[in-house]
């Protein structure tokens, strides 16, 4: 979103947490992590201009460790879809930014048995074609046990044994300059099972800093310059 307009997103948030007390403390609030700026392989700012319709590009984000997929749509996402975690807190997901609104990110790990992006295999990606055991077109597919979800609506689950969509990484998009950063997440974070399953490789292939924290910058690149083998189904 704006930046204008998230932060008056999480000022009627807590002011409506204040207001009614209790009765909203159940809800999926925006986690806030260190505000982040999306760059490209050379180092040099994203502009939401340059970020090509339809294609996978990867980033990670809040930590080295997490993958998330950075979409252009091509078309305006939905501007608000109430959502609900696993555990049934409700939230709302407003949308994508940049000038028609169809930029969207989200955690790349699978809200069912947590498959991700690793640097030689994906099972989950952006699908904009239907295949055999994909009916829907426009979706984030994974292959292990085919979940989907729908981008332009906060990635709600479509099929498949997902229990509740992928969390969303709110992006900060600044008009004047046409930059972009990531500055938190939103929905049901998956990062402590994610760590817990996959401790030993994560730690491995971050020198074992398996929850360091993203800051300043993080680089963007397509999916296939980062992995060596995409399964698609």
């Amino acid at each position: 979103m704006e930046r204008r307009d998230f932060l008056r997103f999480c000022a009627a948030s807590a002011a409506a947490t204040a207001a009614t007390g209790p009765a909203l403390a159940a809800d999926a609030r925006p986690q806030l992590y260190g505000k982040v700026k999306l760059v490209g392989a050379d180092g040099a700012p994203l502009r939401a201009k340059a970020v090509p319709a339809h294609r996978n590009l990867i980033f990670h984000y809040p930590y080295a460790s997490t993958p998330c997929f950075l979409l252009n749509l091509g078309r305006p996402a939905k501007s608000s879809v109430v959502l609900k975690t696993v555990d049934k807190r409700p939230y709302e997901w407003r949308g994508g930014v940049g000038a028609q609104r169809s930029i969207v990110a989200y955690s790349a790990i699978c809200a069912h048995k947590l498959s991700y992006p690793t640097r030689d295999i994906s099972f989950i990606s952006f699908r904009a074609e239907t295949s055999a055991r994909n009916r829907h077109a426009n979706v984030i597919h994974c292959c292990s046990e085919h979940s989907q979800y729908d981008p332009a609506e906060g990635g709600r689950v479509l099929a498949g044994p997902a229990p509740q969509p992928l969390a969303a990484i709110l992006l900060e998009h600044d008009a004047a300059t046409d930059e972009l950063a990531a500055v938190g997440t939103l929905g049901g974070e998956m990062f402590n099972e994610f760590f817990a399953k996959y401790e030993f490789r994560l730690a491995l292939d971050n020198g074992g800093q398996v929850k360091r924290a993203v800051s300043g910058t993080t680089a963007v690149t397509a999916l296939e310059n980062y992995c060596r083998q995409q399964v698609k189904c």
